[in-house]
């Protein structure tokens, strides 16, 4: 499933911007309307663990890919967006299958 650099980097992507919304969406709400705070330090945590890890997983596509800076930059870039890495990933659908 994840023999290639950009199909890591993409599930990698689904899985970052998943829990963004998740804490966004759920968690959040959860703790200021519900007064619930472990929701958003559970959901929290796991996000930021996600986080690095896309991250990394940047750099190592980055590196087997070569990918100009301006990708590496995008890639960053929409992990603080909400539906980003959902964007970019029909971006990099498309670009797939034009090669």
């Amino acid at each position: 499933m994840l023999q290639s650099p950009i199909r890591l980097f993409r599930f990698m992507g689904f899985i970052e911007g998943g829990s963004l919304l998740l804490l966004l969406a759920i968690a959040m709400p959860l703790k200021y309307f519900m007064d619930m705070p472990i929701a958003v330090r559970i959901v929290g945590s796991l996000h930021g663990l996600f986080f690095i890890v896309y991250i990394l997983v940047i750099a190592y596509t980055a590196f087997k890919v070569r990918w100009f800076w301006n990708w590496v930059i995008g890639a960053v870039a929409v992990a603080f967006i909400p539906f980003g890495n959902f964007i970019l990933d029909s971006i990099l659908q498309k670009r797939i299958e034009k090669e």
